[in-house]
């Protein structure tokens, strides 16, 4: 019996390690947060479109799965592209990054709303000014151990400059 649980433990371990080595990084660690956000917004008025603002981490599978599906789904990647400047906004809960840091990534929430209270990933939507107009609470978009197509085009759409502004 306890070798049996020792081998499961085992098994365990192996299948995380492997998907966590597997799987891309979508978020810069690296980058400054604040002027990523400024970044998209001067390129969302040269554009016409809104920001969204993907809040989370390369330390949460959620958020990554999230990148995955919208890449590998035309239809959405398409949404995506023709209404949205879309950014990967690094936020990094451990305090062990230094004060600096730490005093950023509170910045950056607070400029965002404070959107964290919603879990991660979390995205938030930024008209073409700056301005927060929108943030979704991703479990609604889950289905299983993924998300649902239709509820995610539902968003998009939902928060496009056509929709909001009525044009």
């Amino acid at each position: 019996m306890k070798k049996a649980f020792v081998t499961l433990l085992l098994a365990i371990f192996v299948a995380l390690t492997m998907d966590a080595q597997t799987t891309k990084k979508v978020y810069n660690e690296e980058r400054n947060p604040i002027m990523q956000i400024d970044e998209a917004i001067v390129q969302a008025q040269s554009e016409g479109k809104f920001v969204i603002c993907q809040v989370g981490g390369n330390w949460c599978r959620w958020c990554l799965r999230f990148a995955d599906f919208i890449t590998n789904d035309t239809t959405i990647s398409r949404v995506i592209v023709d209404n949205f400047v879309y950014i990967h906004v690094n936020y990094n809960p451990k305090k062990s990054e230094g004060a600096a840091k730490e005093a950023l990534a509170k910045s950056m929430l607070q400029r965002l709303n404070n959107p964290e209270r919603f879990g991660f990933p979390v995205f938030v939507v930024l008209d073409e000014k700056g301005k927060v107009i929108h943030i979704q609470d991703s479990s609604f978009l889950e289905e299983g151990q993924g998300y649902n197509q239709e509820k995610v085009l539902r968003f998009f759409k939902n928060w496009t400059p056509k929709a909001v502004k009525g044009k």
